[in-house]
């Protein structure tokens, strides 16, 4: 039996967050998993996945309005914007169900169901045996036993933050554009990429009485993009080159906003729509030593879908003193968020 303990490389970075905050999703070498064949580390990789893709897609929608009032005639606004998008119970766990998998079996009870932990769980010590095949006859099939990536839940992290820098600008009545962008940075094993483009213009602008009427209401759709990779430490089980997961993520925001109009401060609040989809492939070239295709070379093993979509509601307040401006909100959705934004106005 071919024995490992992956349990130490529990805390690799997958995604690097922009600006100030360091975003840190559990990442096991889920290469190890390629020991019982593609399609078994497919499923697992979906399921223990989703939760982190899914937060990161409501995390990096957070923060793109402050007030439905738009700016003046070629106003501008500077913001450094920080997000926090919360998981619920539901999302740190997944039963898996050994007989929806081809040769992935518990240690022990092998056949029976159990829950096992998502990107932020913390479920321990729970080990799969993969039994091998022997290319060769009279030559001992050589096993995989290994334990299951456990979550970030151990470590007390039920959260996906997201941080960034954004810009507003007003270039016709009641409009404004407004972008965030991070440029691409490299750690060690880590990338990242990300920007975002939104349009947000301001209904009550029109009327007659707008100087007049108490309340603001606008529109905003917003897009937003990351793409990122990680490059993976070598395991006892798999051996190549080049392994990494690459992530492309796409969401769009459409939001209607209302706030109040006063010198100081003020209450806004919006009801909208989230839609986006997150693509994360396995790259590179893995040859794996033991389990069901302890003989074969695999390519680029698979590629896993994860889609977000939902209404989502916001309320929050804004400080307002001279070019300096300070807001937080709260948003309830499949994953409930806080946003805090410093804005620089001129």
């Amino acid at each position: 039996m071919y024995s490992i303990d992956i349990s130490n490389r529990m805390k690799k970075t997958f995604f690097l967050s922009v600006l100030i905050t360091a975003t840190t999703f559990s990442q096991q070498n889920i290469d190890d998993l390629l020991a019982s064949g593609v399609n078994d580390a497919q499923r697992f990789t979906s399921e223990y996945l989703t939760p982190a893709s899914n937060g990161l897609m409501h995390s990096m929608n957070q923060g793109w309005f402050n007030d439905a009032k738009a700016k003046k005639l070629f106003g501008f606004e500077l913001s450094i914007i920080a997000n926090a998008s919360f998981v619920k119970d539901d999302k740190k766990s997944f039963i898996l169900d050994p007989a929806n998998y081809e040769n992935l079996r518990f240690r022990d009870n092998p056949n029976h169901s159990r829950n096992v932990a998502t990107a932020f769980g913390d479920i321990q010590d729970v080990f799969v045996v993969v039994e091998g095949e022997s290319p060769i006859p009279l030559i001992p099939a050589q096993d995989a036993e290994f334990e299951l990536p456990s979550g970030l839940g151990e470590s007390n992290i039920n959260f996906v933050p997201s941080a960034f820098l954004q810009i507003s600008f007003s270039f016709l009545k009641g409009t404004e554009v407004k972008a965030r962008y991070f440029p691409k940075l490299k750690t060690n094993d880590t990338k990242i990429g990300f920007y975002g483009l939104g349009l947000q213009h301001e209904f009550t602008s029109w009327l007659p009485t707008d100087n007049l009427f108490p309340i603001a209401v606008s529109g905003l759709i917003a897009y937003t993009h990351l793409d990122g990779n990680y490059d993976f430490t070598d395991t006892n089980i798999v051996d190549g080159e080049n392994q990494r997961f690459e992530n492309s993520t796409n969401t769009l925001l459409y939001q209607v906003i209302g706030s109040t109009k006063l010198p100081v401060f003020n209450v806004y609040g919006g009801l909208g729509y989230l839609s986006g989809k997150s693509t994360t492939d396995l790259k590179g070239t893995y040859r794996v030593r033991s389990g069901i295709v302890s003989s074969e070379t695999i390519v680029d093993p698979f590629s896993i879908e994860s889609k977000a979509s939902g209404v989502r509601g916001t309320l929050g307040v804004k400080l307002t003193l001279s070019f300096f401006r300070m807001n937080v909100d709260y948003t309830l959705a499949e994953y409930n968020g806080v946003s805090f934004g410093l804005h620089f106005g001129f």
